[in-house]
């Protein structure tokens, strides 16, 4: 496959499948999370392989101090592109977390995901500290619209109804 198809498989918008949220912080106040969207392993995983073939790219990690360096090599017709980033050991599974979030560091270098960064802050209205369950399909929906062009809003407010 040519490096252009390629790169527009990775730079397509990324759908609600393919995210995962997590809890940035909670608001002084303790009403509202803020929570950020970020593309899951697999993600990365099923896009290189349709842009480049399973077998035309790898990944190689390398342990450093606190966490991981993912380094991700795919093979073209005039060699080879190499790119890096790195990440911190995680909370909850240290090992595996830090891994696949260096991997996923080293795909946005790539190009996948970086569409992420312009999300809307997403705030959700709960005195918990996890998203509820009510917040998933108003979340896909809004990836849904944001990538039809249709959502413009710079904050986004969820509320139980």
């Amino acid at each position: 496959m040519s490096l252009e198809k390629a790169k527009k498989i990775l730079s397509e918008p990324i759908q609600s499948n393919e995210i995962e949220w997590r809890v940035q912080q909670q608001t002084k106040s303790g009403d509202k999370i803020i929570i950020v969207p970020y593309i899951n392993n697999r993600c990365v995983m099923e896009r290189f392989d349709k842009a480049f073939g399973w077998d035309k790219w790898s990944n190689e990690f390398t342990e450093v101090d606190g966490g991981f360096i993912c380094t991700i090599k795919i093979e073209h017709d005039n060699g080879f592109i190499i790119k890096s980033d790195g990440a911190s050991k995680t909370k909850i599974e240290p090992v595996k977390g830090g891994i696949s979030d260096s991997m996923k560091r080293a795909a946005v270098q790539l190009g996948l995901g970086r569409g992420l960064y312009d999300y809307p802050k997403v705030m959700i209205e709960t005195t918990g500290k996890y998203i509820p369950n009510w917040a998933e399909d108003r979340l896909n929906k809004m990836v849904d619209m944001i990538n039809k062009g249709q959502f413009k809003e710079y904050i986004a407010i969820l509320k139980q109804k």
